[in-house]
């Protein structure tokens, strides 16, 4: 019987998990009396005694739950950015070249995030593949349900009363300082960041992230963009290539909405091309990830538990 302790349970992506968990077998999930959800002394004994401890917490937050953990056998997967790029943790997304292998041997795993999961796998096989260019300038825009804002934009989306701009998408992290670049570029295989156009809109769940492309940004053709793609993202997989992801012409960013997958498709022409990823960002973007990574850190089936 596995213990698992999710320290933020109460936000977004600690629910989701959960919620995930709950129905499993052969998991036994240790809880806080509501009193001492945020007392130090119960927080660290839980931790301590959980074989995977979940951080779902603000990066100051996780940076501190992670030092209370002394227990050398417990298993620390952060969801929050602040370990994505840090020395000693694994980066927690198996599509990624010997990456799976790393994440068993792990106890500390960090979470990607929900924009950059889609970024990183979109690019990193191309440019691997040397499709791309380690030196390409790139750009990429992401539409995310406003649940990737947490409890505190949920509301604010639900509110009767709330501002009519609200209606419409909103691009946001204008500054191109996003939380998400430093992955973006750790784990793309990219010398810089992308130009980053994050967008939220109104619904609640699901993420579209796309890579444009002239031809001359690319060594290759659409159809070798597809092939490298079908090779690393089989069918039947978690992440899987969708040649046929086209809906009379539209692509919905809320197409797997509930859902723990990933579809990564690409379209355009021989002039310009679109590469694109779908998921939910509460599940392949947050809290399905989590549990692919627990899976593989208890040695378990990489897929139980996931609504695929």
């Amino acid at each position: 019987m596995a213990k698992i302790f999710i320290d933020g349970s109460a936000g977004t992506t600690g629910l989701r998990i959960r919620e995930r968990l709950a129905a499993r077998d052969g998991i036994s999930l240790i809880t806080l009396p509501e009193e001492q959800r945020k007392d130090v002394s119960a927080r660290a004994d839980a931790l301590n005694a959980a074989d995977v401890a979940f951080l779902c917490l603000p990066d100051a937050a996780a940076i501190e739950a992670a030092a209370l953990v002394s227990n050398p056998t417990t298993v620390v997967i952060d969801t929050s950015t602040a370990h994505r790029v840090a020395d000693g943790w694994t980066y927690g997304m198996p599509e990624l070249p010997g990456m799976r292998e790393r994440i068993r041997a792990s106890k500390r795993i960090a979470n990607p995030g929900c924009h950059a999961s889609g970024f990183v796998l979109l690019a990193a096989p191309l440019v691997q593949a040397g499709l791309i260019r380690r030196d390409a300038a790139l750009s990429v825009f992401s539409l995310t349900g406003y649940s990737g804002g947490g409890k505190k934009m949920i509301a604010q989306y639900e509110d009767a009363g709330r501002s009519p701009l609200l209606d419409a998408p909103r691009q946001y992290a204008l500054g191109q300082t996003h939380k998400h670049l430093p992955e973006m570029r750790a784990y793309s295989g990219l010398d810089a960041a992308p130009v980053f156009c994050p967008i939220v809109a109104d619904f609640l769940s699901g993420m579209e992230v796309t890579i444009p492309l002239h031809a001359r940004d690319l060594s290759g053709t659409l159809e070798d963009v597809a092939e490298v793609y079908r090779k690393a993202y089989p069918a039947g997989g978690i992440v899987a290539f969708d040649s046929a992801a086209d809906e009379d012409g539209f692509l919905s960013s809320s197409a797997l909405s509930g859902s723990d997958a990933m579809r990564v498709s690409v379209h355009g022409n021989a002039e310009r091309i679109l590469l694109v990823a779908r998921y939910d960002n509460l599940g392949k973007g947050a809290s399905g990830a989590a549990i692919q990574n627990m899976n593989l850190a208890l040695g378990l089936p990489e897929a139980e538990g996931l609504v695929l």
